[in-house]
């Protein structure tokens, strides 16, 4: 919304014609840009606290440029590229100082740091092979303002890694599990803690696992009654519902 039609709702609240209600309905609902190839959801912040997010997998990179533009241009702090490739961040970086995090695959332009809840999120994966798809969700919380604690490599084949660190995660507000294979990892964490945890499966495994829809159907059968879960290695969905949970009451 431009700023002269901002100023003339404001006035209009003022003056008595629009009620509160009714201006912060309107700035909820109005605002987008349309640069052609993309519609710019400049109030997503407004209405679901966190601002629009651009997924970089199938964008140009002027596409992906074009869309940081418009953004910095109406201030935006904290823009996050998710599943960018390391070519595309690399002329980013040059064209609007981009910062590029290559095992998550996502890159950030104009950071700046936010205010952290006291809750404290755990991010556990059960194998390193599924290290990339954990730290996307820890990126993304970190960026979102979340203390992170990640606790890798410690899925149900060796069970103890896991209990060596129960301090930590009994004492998280969230937890988000990743996994592969057969995915028994969330239902474990889910059975020892009093807290959300949000499940990740993984493609990673063999043929039987079916590029993860095997850990996937594990998950959404856990008899752990916390347990939730997201699509096959979406660590950017897992690593914002945290954040989330993470800042209600804040």
């Amino acid at each position: 919304m431009e700023q002269d039609k901002v100023l003339a709702l404001l006035n209009s609240v003022k003056d008595g014609g629009t009620s509160p209600e009714e201006a912060l309905l309107k700035l909820k609902t109005q605002p987008f840009e349309d640069v052609g190839y993309a519609k710019i959801d400049h109030h997503r912040g407004l209405r679901h606290g966190i601002s629009e997010v651009i997924y970089g997998e199938g964008k140009t990179t002027e596409q992906i440029a074009g869309i940081v533009s418009v953004m910095m241009e109406r201030g935006q702090k904290n823009i996050m590229v998710t599943r960018l490739s390391a070519i595309s961040a690399g002329e980013l970086e040059k064209l609007c100082g981009l910062e590029y995090d290559p095992v998550s695959r996502i890159g950030i332009v104009n950071r700046e740091p936010t205010a952290s809840p006291h809750g404290l999120i755990v991010v556990a994966a059960a194998g390193t092979s599924d290290i990339n798809v954990a730290e996307e969700a820890a990126f993304t919380a970190e960026t979102l303002g979340n203390k992170v604690e990640r606790l890798y490599d410690v899925g149900v084949a060796g069970l103890h890694r896991l209990l060596s660190h129960l301090d930590t995660i009994m004492s998280a507000r969230v937890v988000v599990a990743v996994a592969g294979m057969e995915g028994a990892l969330a239902s474990v964490v889910g059975g020892l803690v009093a807290c959300p945890v949000i499940a990740v499966p993984t493609s990673v495994g063999y043929g039987a696992n079916f590029s993860g829809l095997s850990a996937l159907l594990t998950m959404l059968n856990s008899c752990s009654g916390n347990v939730s879960v997201v699509n096959i290695n979406n660590g950017f969905g897992a690593g914002y519902i945290s954040s989330l949970i993470n800042h209600i009451g804040e």
